[in-house]
């Protein structure tokens, strides 16, 4: 069974750390705000948020290490929020200890390059972690969506109940399994690494951002190779936004595309479920069993 870390109470303490590109504190501020003044939680704040760059990191791969390792082990932090992804958690993901955080487990929360760590934890310690917006969806008033609420919800430990609009790709069915997945260049990336997942019996969702269309349905035919499509209890795909065409079109959309590779199984389906790159974007807890009811009228993803 999965371990879920424990959820968190009012004056517990939430890390913030950029483990990977770097952000600038003032675009972390109104996050810290929100999590202390409106959610009632205290704020830890790492050495890798708004300090100095190196290139396109938040820092070298031993600050940002260093930074990551010490919220893990420090007691009094009882869940890390990721400030913002991009690129950088791959290089450091294998020299992480987690020896104190399997037996003291807490929520990661992040997307996009998160994933790395999502399938590491689900991977090699079974244990839970949240796949969920970031430091950057709570300025301009983004906290106040329903997107970031639910993420306040799901630190509360509350049951996720979500809809979403019927599409006319999806393939009606209902499937129950241990929900994984999250950015497809990411998924595809850790393929036969220590971080590779399992997705038999498993409810898997994907979204991306900022690819060609060739190159986003390259990386679905290696998940389809690779064996990650097949007896699946149900798929769910996401946003798939800001993407790109070449000089001589492609000919399909991303979900055109998808369609096509996966047309041969039986399992539900769901295009345009609001997990992205977007304000569009619920927390979903990596590990947990959920259930996916896909129908001509509606679609329903709940714990």
């Amino acid at each position: 069974m999965i371990k879920t870390p424990a959820y968190l109470e009012p004056g517990d303490t939430i890390g913030i750390v950029c483990p990977a590109g770097y952000m600038a504190y003032d675009r972390v501020a109104e996050c810290i705000r929100v999590l202390t003044e409106e959610w009632g939680f205290k704020v830890k704040v790492g050495k890798t948020v708004g300090g100095e760059p190196v290139n396109y990191f938040s820092g070298t791969d031993k600050e940002r290490l260093d930074d990551v390792q010490s919220m893990i082990d420090d007691d009094e932090v009882k869940a890390i929020l990721f400030a913002r992804g991009g690129y950088g958690m791959g290089r450091i993901i294998d020299d992480i200890d987690f020896t104190r955080f399997r037996k003291h487990p807490k929520w990661m929360i992040g997307y996009s390059d998160i994933t790395v760590l999502h399938t590491h934890l689900y991977t090699n310690y079974y244990i839970s972690s949240m796949h969920a917006p970031m430091a950057g969806a709570f300025n301009n008033a983004g906290y106040i969506n329903r997107f970031v609420q639910s993420l306040k919800s799901a630190l509360a430990g509350d049951f996720a109940k979500y809809h979403c609009e019927p599409h006319e790709f999806n393939t009606p069915g209902e499937g129950i399994g241990e929900l994984v997945g999250g950015n497809l260049a990411l998924l595809v990336n850790v393929i036969g690494t220590d971080s590779d997942f399992k997705t038999r019996g498993r409810i898997l969702f994907i979204e991306d951002v900022g690819e060609y269309i060739y190159n986003a349905d390259r990386m679905f035919s290696q998940l389809k190779r690779a064996g990650k499509l097949k007896k699946l209890a149900g798929l769910v795909i996401g946003g798939f936004t800001d993407m790109k065409d070449t000089e001589r079109p492609f000919g399909q959309t991303i979900y055109e595309a998808i369609r096509d590779h996966v047309k041969e199984y039986d399992y539900p389906v769901c295009f345009g479920f609001p997990v992205s790159h977007t304000d569009e974007n619920y927390a979903l807890k990596i590990g947990v069993g959920y259930k996916l009811k896909v129908s001509k009228h509606k679609v329903t993803l709940e714990e």
